[in-house]
């Protein structure tokens, strides 16, 4: 079934068209929440805020764009609204026990962690523009349409916010003055 049928089912209260709707960008949308949100428990809260937030506002989709783009503006717009109330609540450092589960984790998780962590110390325009790019696969210029700005800002953002995630996952590969957002 096309994306317009699906929609058109959705906005007339199917929620089996809306499931199959979302199903192909279910991966992306969550590695978007995490990512941009840090922890697997932030993330669940962003994902289920970005559907419901979806479902809500099927009837403000235009269709200029295609809906997972759509979709993933709504999910990093909800996970920046959980970081930030995050933010206001004091920091409790044993909440790292929840992502290191031990010492028997594979390579792969502890360097995924390490992204997530590093991520988390970019600047909020720098983190939403890498993640974006690199966990949902927009374009420049949707992720400019998406954080307001123009093209030539995303690309700087992105380079810049690569720059330093070289820098946070390997300090010996950059001159500190590369580290200044």
């Amino acid at each position: 079934m096309k994306e317009a049928e699906l929609i058109e089912r959705c906005r007339a209260g199917d929620q089996a068209a809306f499931a199959a709707l979302i199903a192909p960008s279910r991966t992306r949308v969550w590695a978007v929440c995490v990512q941009v949100t840090g922890n697997r428990h932030d993330a669940e809260d962003a994902l289920q805020d970005t559907l419901i937030a979806a479902w809500q506002n099927l009837d403000k989709f235009r269709g200029t764009a295609q809906f997972s783009s759509w979709l993933y503006r709504i999910a990093s717009n909800a996970a920046l609204a959980i970081v930030r109330k995050r933010r206001e609540l004091p920091v409790d450092e044993t909440g790292l026990a929840e992502r290191a589960a031990g010492p028997a984790l594979a390579d792969g998780v502890v360097d995924a962690d390490a992204v997530r962590r590093a991520l988390a110390q970019l600047p909020e325009q720098f983190r939403v523009a890498v993640v974006l790019r690199e966990y949902a696969q927009l374009t420049y210029a949707e992720i400019a349409e998406h954080q307001d700005v123009g093209v030539a800002t995303i690309k700087s953002r992105i380079s810049r916010g690569r720059m330093q995630l070289v820098g946070l996952l390997d300090p010996s590969r950059l001159d500190p003055a590369d580290l200044v957002p």
